[in-house]
């Protein structure tokens, strides 16, 4: 019996969505959410592009974007989409035939606003191009960049403008009888983001990107998307996600998926519980924490982990996790393991952190080994 049979109040009930593909990835449907991040190097410097493109996907995202403002960019993006360990989204602005070179050279989803491109008749050149490539696209309404005649409409950006436009820009493609598209309705404010996704989502099936556009800094920005993102996620809207930061985007796909992974909406990775520290701990808790995180990230296998400092809320948090370690019981520098929430041995502080990543990783493996077993089953 799962946990959320057991306790309803933990059950997100997703939005009905319809199901996309970008390349081999689903979006939408009953799939689980991804996470997206987006290269910030000259698209026309391939090999470093390749470079973090392959450095988001270690980090587990899922789709990656990259920008195309230029001729340039769009003949190196051939190269870097053959090199490339997951699809690649291409990123264009007005001109449509970077839309149709992007397709062209193998993007396996185009980001565009259809009202932005041009003439129908150019719309239709870059759907077409999208048809005949298998590519999907991604509406991509910001606050910051709408039609005039909506701002002239509503005398300034606000929920209702964004979703006009988003439902314009919808129109185009389905008048063009192409159904394989996503959309988002970003802002840099909260409010006005949140208010624009939950209006979306009550009149279109599509799969929507969330995200919180221009959102500040790696602790702003992730607080910022935590809030605004969280809110959705937890009301069963978002399809999948992208935490734009002022940051390294390895550190978005790694927030993207703390913000999925606290919601129980995706598990990758050791979920590391830890408290906050206080005169009661039997170890130096933040600096093991920070020395776990670095060793245990190689770690994709889902694991728990409970880190905590003294016996008063330890071992009811050991109770929960796959490992733990409880400091501050009988014996100085000295704490109590658990391992599948039950007490197993004590162990001295001075070498907790290479036992802990050791219980760690056999553990990974343990699960990997039962995870193939039943695979083989079930063939």
């Amino acid at each position: 019996m799962s946990l959320n049979t057991i306790r309803p109040w933990r059950n997100i009930y997703r939005r009905k969505s319809r199901l996309i593909h970008v390349g081999s990835v689903p979006v939408g449907g009953d799939s689980p959410i991804t996470v997206q991040t987006m290269t910030n190097t000259l698209t026309t410097d391939a090999k470093a592009t390749i470079e973090q493109i392959e450095a988001c996907a270690e980090a587990g995202a899922d789709i990656v974007r990259v920008s195309c403002p230029d001729e340039g960019s769009t003949a190196a993006f051939k190269e870097i989409a053959q090199e490339s360990p997951v699809p690649l989204v291409a990123d264009i602005h007005f001109h449509y035939k970077r839309g149709i070179e992007a397709a062209e050279a193998g993007a396996a989803c185009l980001r565009i606003n259809p009202g932005n491109i041009g003439s129908p008749e150019r719309v239709r050149e870059v759907i077409k191009a999208a048809k005949d490539h298998g590519c999907s696209i991604r509406i991509g309404v910001n606050a910051g960049s709408l039609e005039k005649h909506l701002l002239d409409k509503y005398g300034e950006p606000c929920p209702d403008a964004m979703i006009e436009s988003g439902m314009d820009h919808i129109r185009i493609l389905q008048d063009n009888d192409f159904h394989e598209f996503k959309i988002s309705l970003k802002a840099s404010d909260i409010f006005m983001t949140v208010a624009a996704y939950q209006g979306l989502a009550e009149i279109t099936d599509a799969p929507i990107h969330l995200g919180i556009t221009e959102a500040g800094g790696l602790q702003s920005g992730t607080v910022k998307s935590a809030i605004g993102m969280g809110n959705l996620l937890w009301n069963g809207i978002g399809d999948t996600v992208r935490v734009s930061l002022s940051a390294d985007p390895v550190e978005e796909v790694k927030v993207g998926y703390e913000m999925l992974k606290s919601l129980g909406l995706r598990h990758r990775g050791v979920n590391i519980i830890s408290c906050p520290s206080c005169a009661r701990q039997g170890f130096d808790v933040i600096k093991t924490v920070e020395a776990l995180e670095l060793r245990l990230a190689h770690i994709h296998t889902p694991i728990s982990l409970s880190i905590i400092g003294c016996v008063v809320n330890g071992p009811g948090e050991a109770l929960m996790t796959d490992v733990g370690f409880t400091g501050g019981g009988s014996g100085a520098g000295t704490g109590m393991v658990y391992l599948a929430g039950k007490k197993d041995h004590k162990m001295g502080n001075y070498n907790m952190v290479d036992h802990i990543v050791e219980l760690v990783e056999k553990r990974a493996a343990e699960i990997e080994e039962q995870e193939v077993s039943a695979a083989g089953e079930g063939i």
